[in-house]
């Protein structure tokens, strides 16, 4: 996963997958939803982000996973 943060366009963009999108599922005005075959999401957009989220936290993040996810992935 990929977070961008473009400042002269308020936007933020989560890149969930390498794969192109085909596709995009409006849930607001603000909030799109980009899609690839089989309706898979591969990123998500949101507009007018410092509005909407708390860019601070937002762009901070910390990661956690379950013992068996660590041990499925390698």
């Amino acid at each position: 996963m990929k977070v961008f943060y473009d400042d002269e366009v308020d936007a933020v963009y989560i890149k969930l997958s390498e794969e192109q999108p085909d596709g995009v599922v409006e849930i607001s005005e603000e909030i799109h939803i980009d899609t690839a075959a089989d309706n898979i999401v591969v990123g998500i957009e949101i507009l007018n982000a410092s509005e909407r989220l708390d860019l601070k936290t937002f762009l901070t993040y910390t990661l956690e996973f379950e013992k068996d996810l660590i041990s499925n992935i390698s």
